[in-house]
C-alpha cells in the first residue's frame, strides 16, 4: 500500500514535485523524462539540485520508479501510485461537504498495547483523512468517508480490531456544534483556510497570465490547497461557526482552477509536447 504523502511542507521541493506529478504524469502516460520534470519544477521555482533530491525522495516513498523511454532517462509512476492519485483527485477537485441531515461515520477500535505501533498508525491515518476524536478508541467523520476509513483499516491489517458504524446525528449533551468543536480543532482548520485565501487572491477579471506564469501560479495553488480537503472533511454547515472561511476557500480554489488550469496545461504541452489536449 502506498500511503498518501501529506507530510511534506507545501511549497517545498518534495511537495511541489508531488503536485506536478499528480497533475500531469497520468496525461503523459505515466512517464516523465527527467529533464522535462526538472524543467517543470524549475518553472514552479524549484532549483535543479532541489528537484533531483525531491525525485530521489519520491522514489523512496514509492511514487516514482526509474524508466528510460525513447532513449531519455525518466520516471514512471510506481505500481499502485495511479490509484492513490485518483483517490487524491476526489478529495482535491471534488470536495464534498456533508449536509446537516447526512449520516455520520463512527469507527470504534481496541488495539492491545502489544500492537501500539499499529494503534499509532491508525490514529495518524484517521487524522490524516479528517476524522475527529470523540474518545481514545472512538473517532468520527462524515458518512461519505466510510469507505476511506475501511480502506485504512484494511491497509493496516486492523479490520478485525475495529467496527465501523454509519449513524444519524449524534445525540450529545448540549449543542452538537459544541461537541464538534471538541472533536475537531476548528480554529486550526479555519486558520488554514484563511492562510490559503490570503496567499491566493481571486484571479483578476480579464487577467491574462502567460502560460508559464499561469503554470507557476496554478501549481502553487494546488500545492497549498492539496492538504486542506484532508484536514477539513467538510463538516455540516449547521455545526460550524457563522464566519466559517472554508466555504470561501472552496470557492476560491474553483475560481483559480477555472482561470489557470487550461493555460498551465498549455505550458506543460510546450515543455513536454506529448501531453494530450
Amino acid at each position: 500500500m502506498i500511503l498518501d504523502d501529506l507530510d511534506a511542507r507545501p511549497g517545498s521541493a518534495t511537495s511541489l514535485l508531488r503536485t506536478v506529478v499528480g497533475l500531469y504524469a497520468r496525461d503523459l502516460g505515466g512517464h516523465l523524462a527527467a529533464a522535462d520534470l526538472v524543467a517543470l519544477l524549475g518553472a514552479a521555482g524549484v532549483a535543479p539540485g532541489a528537484a533531483r533530491s525531491a525525485v530521489s525522495r519520491a522514489k523512496s516513498r514509492g511514487l516514482l520508479e526509474a524508466e528510460e523511454s525513447g532513449g531519455r532517462a525518466g520516471y514512471r509512476l510506481a505500481p499502485g501510485a495511479e490509484e492513490m492519485l485518483e483517490r487524491g483527485d476526489r478529495r482535491i477537485f471534488a470536495y464534498r461537504p456533508q449536509g446537516d441531515r447526512d449520516p455520520w461515520c463512527l469507527v470504534s477500535f481496541s488495539i492491545p498495547e502489544a500492537r501500539r505501533d499499529a494503534r499509532h498508525r491508525l490514529r495518524r491515518s484517521l487524522a490524516g483523512i479528517g476524522c475527529g476524536t470523540v474518545a481514545d478508541g472512538l473517532w468520527i467523520c462524515p458518512g461519505h468517508l466510510a469507505d476511506e476509513v475501511e480502506g485504512i483499516l484494511d491497509g493496516l491489517g486492523l479490520r478485525d480490531a475495529a467496527t465501523v458504524f454509519l449513524t444519524g446525528t449524534p445525540r450529545v449533551a448540549g449543542a452538537l456544534a459544541d461537541a464538534v468543536a471538541r472533536w475537531w480543532d476548528l480554529p486550526l482548520l479555519a486558520g488554514a483556510h484563511r492562510a490559503f485565501l490570503a496567499a491566493h487572491p481571486d484571479p483578476a477579471a480579464g487577467e491574462a497570465l502567460d502560460p508559464a506564469a499561469a503554470f507557476a501560479r496554478w501549481v502553487r495553488a494546488v500545492d497549498d490547497w492539496r492538504p486542506l480537503p484532508y484536514r477539513d472533511p467538510g463538516l455540516p454547515p449547521g455545526v460550524l461557526p457563522d464566519d466559517w472561511p472554508g466555504t470561501a476557500g472552496v470557492a476560491r480554489f474553483a475560481a483559480l482552477r477555472a482561470a489557470l488550469a487550461a493555460r498551465a496545461a498549455a505550458h506543460v504541452r510546450a515543455v513536454v509536447p506529448t501531453l494530450g489536449p
